[in-house]
């Protein structure tokens, strides 16, 4: 955690990964317009909230502003497809799209490295990060496995589209059941919030809707639950 207006902007200026900010709602100063002029350009999301809120998390002098220095660097994803078909692989991607509980992304990092999946990608907004509780839960695994945070999964999608890749959302809307599927080509899995799901706008940029089949009385299983099962099953029909 960095705190201090001038102390943020000397990060941002040694191109520090930082992984969010938060900004006093009222803030008015020279020095914290020099911050947004340093911020101009940069992926990192910004959040204005109550001072009571900075309070909370210090007890210093933190001038209105208070960032957190992210535990990992993270990639692009126009960086890390070339690399991946440059090496040869059949690449296999995950994204989570407004997944915000940490635990469970750990755990979901988890099950991709022991599967070997490729890249995680998340969006720069209203989603987890790689943070402390993360890297626990993960058990190290976020330390190896790149995770790649996009300011517009739309965007995101068309590229992956564009490059070869099927994307499939997997939603309790599904057409049919995840066994169905075949995911021997590249593929990006994408996983929905518990509550909300996949949103339609990305929904209708999918090649498939594939489920999960619910024989009990409660509608779905937990998300990092469903990951694995959908991971093990692209690994298993390549022969994992």
């Amino acid at each position: 955690m960095i705190f201090g207006v001038r102390a943020v902007i000397e990060a941002l200026q040694a191109d520090k990964e930082i992984d969010k900010i938060l900004v006093k709602r009222d803030i008015q100063s020279d020095l914290s317009k020099e911050l947004f002029a340093a911020l101009k350009g940069r992926i990192i999301p910004v959040q204005r909230v109550p001072v009571e809120k900075l309070n909370r998390i210090t007890r210093k002098n933190h001038q209105g502003v208070v960032a957190f220095v992210s535990a990992v660097t993270y990639q692009h994803i126009d960086d890390i497809v070339p690399c991946l078909f440059d090496e040869g692989k059949n690449p296999v991607l995950l994204m989570l799209d407004g997944i915000t509980d940490v635990r469970n992304f750990g755990a979901i990092a988890r099950t991709c490295e022991c599967a070997g999946v490729d890249a995680i990608v998340i969006p720069t907004k209203n989603s987890v990060s790689v943070n402390a509780d993360a890297m626990k839960t993960s058990a190290g695994a976020l330390h190896t496995l790149p995770v790649c945070r996009e300011q517009n999964l739309t965007e995101t999608i068309k590229f992956l589209k564009e490059s070869g890749f099927k994307v499939v959302a997997a939603t309790e809307k599904g057409d049919y059941d995840y066994t169905k599927g075949a995911y021997t080509d590249p593929i990006c899995i994408i996983m929905g919030a518990e509550d909300t799901g996949v949103p339609y706008e990305h929904l209708a940029l999918c090649d498939e809707w594939i489920k999960i089949p619910m024989r009990g009385t409660i509608e779905s299983l937990n998300v990092s639950v469903a990951a694995g099962i959908l991971i093990y099953e692209v690994m298993r029909q390549r022969g994992f």
